[in-house]
């Protein structure tokens, strides 16, 4: 399964989805109102990725800033994940970045995939 690599731009996040190495990371803004069209290929490749996944999958969330588009994008997202055994989500936040601890509270409550918060 090749690589899923996308880099962050001041609108989007980095994604870099790597089977082979178990690297699972999204990192930066999300600030695009309707940000469907840059999640479908994300979506996609988790979609294929669930049907013949590593033994443990652990995605790193570390955003800087999401909007409430994004939430349901992520919401999709972790929808997938929740088919995968053993997935787990690590939830990254400035040290006093309160909203941002909220917001990956408040998708760890709507789905069954294992949050760790690590404020950084």
């Amino acid at each position: 399964m090749l690589p899923l690599l996308l880099p962050a731009d001041e609108l989007t996040p980095s994604v870099e989805f790597n089977k082979k190495t178990g690297t699972f990371r999204i990192e930066g803004k999300s600030l695009l109102d309707k940000p469907a069209s840059f999640f479908i290929p994300v979506k996609d490749w988790l979609e294929k990725y669930s049907k013949d996944p590593n033994s443990n999958t652990s995605l790193t969330v570390k955003f800087d800033y999401f909007n409430i588009a994004t939430s349901r994008e992520m919401l999709d997202l972790l929808k997938i994940l929740e088919t995968v055994p053993g997935a787990k989500v690590i939830w990254q936040f400035l040290e006093d970045d309160e909203d941002m601890e909220e917001s990956g509270q408040e998708l760890a409550e709507l789905v069954t995939v294992p949050f760790e918060f690590q404020p950084y």
